[in-house]
């Protein structure tokens, strides 16, 4: 499932990366993959912020702010039944 368009907040250092494969293991919709050796975000659009990857990287290589961009503006559509926005302006957005 994918929510909006380059509207989340997910970052991936792979020079701290080392491999280890937590992400892939917690992540929900798969964003992350395998590559050589290392992990890579395979399809960030996927995300929806939960925070579970970044929680259990245990060096720190994964920053995604919880509860703001996609997720947030997906529920947020629902419940007010308006067409979902992450809120930021173009400048400040992800």
């Amino acid at each position: 499932m994918k929510h909006l368009k380059n509207a989340v907040t997910l970052r991936l250092d792979v020079n701290k990366c080392l491999g280890c494969g937590r992400c892939l293991e917690v992540c929900p919709h798969r964003v992350f993959e395998a590559d050589d050796m290392k992990v890579r975000i395979r399809d960030r659009d996927a995300c929806m912020e939960c925070g579970a990857c970044a929680k259990n990287c245990p060096l720190n290589a994964i920053y995604v702010k919880s509860g703001v961009g996609c997720a947030t503006a997906v529920i947020k559509g629902w419940l007010t039944g308006k067409e979902p926005s992450c809120g930021c302006s173009d400048d400040d957005c992800c």
